[in-house]
């Protein structure tokens, strides 16, 4: 698999995915890490993901690497749910303010984390196209080093400004929603359709939209979150170059509108 700055480039995300199934989760990330992949997205409002991911992530703990979240009204709240991703995982190598919620607040006690050693990276994210333009000024701080941000063929806000705003200030940029919005893919074409992207070793509409996002080289990682084995193999083979061209891109965008 391709690796740019966050390592190899599809992860696995967690929304909506394992609840508190502990044994779900093993199988998903067994079969997601001899496939190449290496970041595990998480977050506390994902229900009980993070703790059923502690198990196999105590046992694979050099072969992944944990980015999840703080999503707390409150900088106590926030240091109590850093306080259990540390008993879960042992360190957190990517850091995130869900949401930008009272983002100014936890950013200052999770550098300090982050200079101790405890913390790889910080990051921000948020979901809404609604709030790119304060996504934008946290960013622009330069205090941050990673984003998260949602991009597929029907969610491109993100490419105006946030984009090239990361690529100046050399942020590593992650995908969320890859196959589409809210949790839902984006609805696969006729059969035949992606005939021409054989080529590009496309197998699976799946696989189609995360190269769609990959092919743009501003993006670093994409986290597509599935319940299934099966389909973590499948998503990791989407790392693989070749890339798709103006003209790919343009057909995913097509059969995708």
């Amino acid at each position: 698999m391709e690796e740019r700055k966050l390592g190899p480039v599809v992860g696995l995300g967690t929304w909506a995915t394992f609840d508190d199934d502990a044994t779900l989760a093993r199988d998903v990330v067994d079969a997601a890490l001899p496939a190449g992949c290496r970041v595990i997205d998480s977050s506390p409002m994902y229900g009980g993901a993070e703790e059923s991911l502690s198990a196999v992530v105590r046992e694979r703990r050099t072969e992944l690497e944990i980015a999840t979240k703080i999503w707390a009204r409150s900088v106590e709240e926030g240091r109590e749910q850093y306080r259990r991703q540390a008993q879960w995982f042992g360190r957190v190598e990517i850091e995130q303010i869900h949401n930008l919620v009272l983002w100014r607040e936890h950013l200052a006690w999770l550098e300090e984390e982050r200079d101790a050693g405890r913390i790889d990276r910080l990051g921000v994210t948020h979901f809404s196209s609604a709030m790119l333009e304060p996504l934008g000024e946290a960013l622009g701080t330069g205090r941050f080093e990673t984003l998260q941000i949602p991009l597929n063929p029907r969610e491109r806000a993100v490419e105006r400004r946030l984009l090239p705003l990361a690529a100046e200030l050399g942020v590593a940029v992650i995908v969320m929603r890859p196959l589409g919005g809210e949790g839902s893919t984006i609805a696969p074409p006729p059969a035949g359709a992606l005939e021409p992207l054989r080529e590009f070793g496309v197998e699976t509409w799946q696989q189609a939209l995360l190269k769609w996002a990959l092919s743009d080289e501003r993006v670093d990682l994409v986290i597509p979150a599935t319940r299934r084995p099966e389909h973590a193999r499948a998503n990791a083979q989407a790392g693989l170059p070749p890339w798709f061209g103006p003209e790919e891109r343009a057909l995913v965008e097509r059969l995708a509108a």
